[in-house]
């Protein structure tokens, strides 16, 4: 008697690709990608296909998340090594023939413009997630000392070229992993205080420290000024204070109900500079108010706590390290972005999550949420 096996449906064999999602993530994701499509379509309204791009840009984001979301964490840690030593190579090869714009050596020719720091914003938790692992059961303070200089030399290097915006991301992606590893609070605490009282004398004695002719040591004359001009933006009202004025108004003009969408004056008569991509969310509030930014710090604070569960509970050493340093990327994105806008930070060009445009960033995004998918898919299989 011969048996007929029934042929699967095509829902049937895509079905198990969705098994273990963590559909709260996937639910928060889809809030932040509509007020980012919202808000494209209003401040990108004469910037071309500024609107269409963005959209092409999440998608392309989603299709990654979704297929690292199929890649086991034992499977991605072994991309960890040739991930971190390919992304400093290609940093090495920006130093020595990279391509220079605008004063910033960034980016490589490789038949497509790259810029191989934004490799390290997922490289560098991989690495150091991989590295805590291996050495879990036996973790000594060298270990921490050879993370931490692991963690230095991508660090330098985007520092060199110039791009502190990056290097602060990459350098709180490591941190967090270093931190999360079980550093202890008294070798956390000293240089946190003495950062704290290092930007209490900037802020007391700014008008000495800003004067004409002053020299910062390990600064360039650039960075400098960026924080001299937070401290007083009036110092240059039309020039480098400019950004940070025109932000500080526009969240202002807001109020506490916004504008309305499509009706916002600093966004429409172009007053907000790099209003689809640094300075997005001045726009997004100028239309929204404040009702509007709450309930967008709302949704990304739930992204990060949902990261944070997911890395709590977590079934391995490397995953929870891993998730926890991803959802910290995903805080410092926000975080930054809102405060130099707002004008609480210095302007450092790091783009909003899923509002600003930008195509590198967008994947970079999208291996984030992939990884964190993975590994929540991972904590399921292991319970049942």
């Amino acid at each position: 008697m011969a048996v007929v096996f029934e042929k699967p449906s095509l829902l049937q064999r895509v079905a198990p690709m969705f098994r273990g999602f963590d559909w709260p993530l996937v639910f928060v994701v889809l809030v932040l990608a509509g007020l980012g499509m919202i808000t494209m379509y209003s401040s990108g309204f004469d910037s071309g296909t500024r609107f269409g791009d963005h959209g092409r840009n999440m998608l392309i984001a989603g299709f990654i998340m979704f297929v690292v979301a199929q890649v086991s964490p034992q499977q991605l840690a072994r991309f960890a090594v040739p991930l971190y030593l390919l992304g400093v190579a290609l940093l090495v090869a920006v130093a020595v023939f990279g391509i220079t714009k605008k004063g910033a050596q960034r980016w490589l020719n490789v038949g497509v413009i790259i810029q191989p720091s934004e490799i390290l914003k997922i490289a560098m938790p991989l690495m150091l997630a991989w590295w805590f692992q291996k050495r879990e059961a036996k973790l000594k303070p060298l270990d921490f000392l050879v993370a931490g200089l692991l963690l230095a030399v991508p660090v330098g290097l985007i520092m060199k070229q110039p791009d502190l915006g990056t290097a602060l991301l990459v350098l709180a992606a490591g941190l967090s992993v270093i931190f999360f590893a079980g550093l202890s609070w008294k070798l956390v605490l000293p240089p946190l205080l003495v950062g704290l009282v290092g930007v209490f004398l900037v802020v007391f004695f700014s008008a000495d420290i800003c004067a004409d002719g002053v020299s910062w040591p390990l600064l360039r004359e650039y960075q400098q000024q960026r924080v001299c001009t937070l401290l007083d933006p009036s110092r240059d009202p039309l020039g480098k204070g400019f950004h940070i004025i025109q932000g500080m108004i526009a969240i202002g003009s807001g109020g506490v109900w916004g504008k309305g969408f499509m009706q916002g004056t600093q966004t429409h008569l172009e007053f907000i500079p790099e209003r689809t991509t640094d300075f997005i969310f001045a726009a997004y509030s100028e239309e929204f108010g404040l009702v509007g930014t709450l309930a967008l710090i709302a949704c990304f604070i739930f992204l990060v706590l949902r990261a944070l569960t997911i890395a709590m509970e977590a079934p391995t050493a490397f995953s929870r390290l891993l998730a926890g340093a991803v959802g910290m990327i995903f805080f410092c994105y926000a975080f930054v972005n809102m405060g130099m806008v707002s004008g609480i930070l210095p302007v450092v060009g790091v783009p909003l999550p899923f509002i600003s445009y930008g195509g590198t960033a967008m994947v970079t995004l999208g291996l984030g949420l992939g990884i964190l998918m993975s590994i929540s898919k991972s904590k399921r299989l292991v319970q049942t």
